[in-house]
């Protein structure tokens, strides 16, 4: 790692920019949040172009929940919704395929199979060789595949699973390569801000992909739900061509970043060249780690079982039509990025102006951003047929859990920058699980029974482990750079700290 710098830019330092600057009464010096020459920065210019990637990654991986209810012929089943239809004057078009509840459910979570297996290895490989390529490919991968969805669906179920699986296995590879991404490019008193902007493009592609599904689902053209598969596959690459040019690993390798936002990122976090070693042992055996991985996986449970069942739960329980529900379902969603966006700048706000420790921040946002949903979430089922009080407790459900966006969504960054990836990798793995576990179950219970006690069922399931994961981080997690993820300087510095009063900033850089 290159010599810790300290920079001090006071004539490129707006007033606002001025306000992030916060001496710590231990520190002889401080970091100020220069201002950039140009348009704007080459690390926003990065989040900009990691929120529409992830965004067409999400428009590409709901699709098909809203498409799904076009796909199959109702007229099949029993499936009269449990309440009154909100729209008697729409008649919803019959779908070509007779696939029941349990064959729906194991093709919306079948994405899920690939999905948890490459999320190691494409931390691994990004941590190791670069994230941008990794994160291109995997959405590279992901749009032909969402290309060839009708193709593979006309052909039979079972090859339309097997495509979900490989979209999967694409896909695997995202998160953490772009938390590997961010290692290099996130200063930590902006860490909130850039990583819930760039993890709030999922949102906002759930939030397009379930309208425009809808609408493109009653189309006649084209027979309509084919569209919803080609015109996010399209867009996805078009992004790929944007990525590749515009992107790079590291701000030493950017050709156009200034050098003032070049110093200003490599003094905060440094620039992580060198040999790349995982301390496996002393990774798997960290209680933060372990806290972390245990409160993903309760947290993506809740989130993944509305995700991918909410369009049928509009449907064929509350009785609205396709294309209203389409548009409902992607209400909460939009409402979940502007609350994730807003609270990564509250968070970084509690940070760098020390009113909280790191540490007390992310459990504060993980602890709401668990409780709040599981609890709006109970209270849906007990609410009857009242469409308004419904969504709007559907959408608080969903809103308040954009809160995790500053709390364990960030927090791999805090713990081990270094391989931030990885951890992402690990945690996203386990996380994943929920994501066909969770249509399955739900496929189960609602088999044939529709109804507000079978789906009050799955919402207590998912309130039990919203809980269980507030109680697990709240008394284990930690945002505290972790010993085996240190430079020998750092360590050697922290080791010294009684002798020779230097202290360690918030940006994990040594002040002497």
């Amino acid at each position: 790692m290159e010599e810790p710098i300290d920079v001090h830019v006071a004539s490129d330092v707006t007033d606002e920019d001025a306000s992030l600057i916060k001496p710590n009464a231990n520190q002889n010096s401080t970091i100020a949040v220069p201002k950039v020459p140009g348009l704007i920065s080459a690390r926003y210019t990065l989040a900009i172009l990691s929120f529409l990637g992830l965004m067409n990654i999400y428009a590409m991986r709901v699709n098909l929940s809203v498409a799904l209810v076009a796909m199959v012929n109702t007229t099949l089943t029993n499936h009269s919704s449990v309440c009154p239809t909100a729209n008697m004057s729409h008649t919803p078009k019959n779908g070509e395929f007779n696939w029941d509840e349990s064959t729906q459910g194991q093709i919306l979570g079948s994405f899920f199979y690939g999905y948890v297996f490459t999320q190691i290895p494409g931390g691994l490989l990004a941590d190791r060789y670069g994230a941008k390529l990794i994160f291109g490919l995997g959405v590279l991968c992901t749009a032909v595949l969402t290309l060839a969805t009708p193709f593979a669906a006309r052909a039979g179920y079972q090859y339309l699973i097997a495509l979900r699986v490989l979209e999967g296995v694409g896909e695997g590879v995202t998160y953490p390569a772009m938390h590997s991404l961010w290692g290099h490019w996130a200063p930590p008193l902006e860490r909130s801000r850039l990583v819930t902007i760039t993890y709030s493009g999922s949102h906002m592609g759930t939030v397009l992909a379930m309208p425009i599904s809808g609408l493109l689902s009653e189309l006649n053209f084209l027979d309509g739900w084919p569209l919803a598969f080609y015109v996010f596959g399209t867009s996805a690459l078009i992004w790929f061509v944007l990525w590749m040019l515009l992107v790079h690993d590291k701000p030493s390798k950017h050709p156009r970043i200034s050098d003032v936002e070049r110093i200003y990122i490599e003094s905060s976090i440094g620039d992580k060249d060198g040999v790349y070693s995982v301390p496996w042992w002393s990774m798997m055996t960290s209680t933060p780690v372990w806290a972390l991985v245990i409160t993903f996986f309760c947290s993506t449970w809740g989130f993944y079982t509305l995700l991918t069942n909410l369009p049928t739960y509009l449907k064929v329980v509350l009785g609205f039509d396709l294309s209203q529900s389409g548009f409902l379902a992607a209400v909460p969603y939009l409402a979940l990025w502007c609350v994730m966006i807003t609270s990564g700048h509250i968070a970084d706000f509690l940070i760098s102006h020390q009113i909280f420790s790191t540490t007390t921040t992310r459990k504060i946002f993980t602890a709401l951003g668990l409780t709040l949903p599981g609890t709006f979430l109970v209270f849906t089922s007990y609410v009857g047929c009242d469409h308004t009080i419904a969504m709007t407790l559907l959408t608080l459900s969903v809103t308040s859990s954009g809160l995790n966006g500053s709390g364990i969504s960030v927090n791999h960054l805090d713990i081990a920058p270094k391989y931030a990836g990885l951890l992402m990798g690990i945690s996203n793995m386990v996380g994943s699980i929920p994501g066909f576990l969770g249509p399955v179950v739900a496929g189960v219970l609602t088999e044939d029974m529709e109804t507000f006690q079978r789906w009050s069922v799955i919402f207590w399931i998912s309130f039990g482990t919203y809980l269980l994961g507030t109680m697990v981080y709240v008394c284990l997690g930690s945002a505290e750079k972790q010993p085996w993820a240190m430079d020998s300087q750092e360590s050697s510095a922290i080791t010294h700290q009684d002798i020779n009063p230097s202290v360690q900033n918030d940006a994990g850089i040594i002040n002497a």
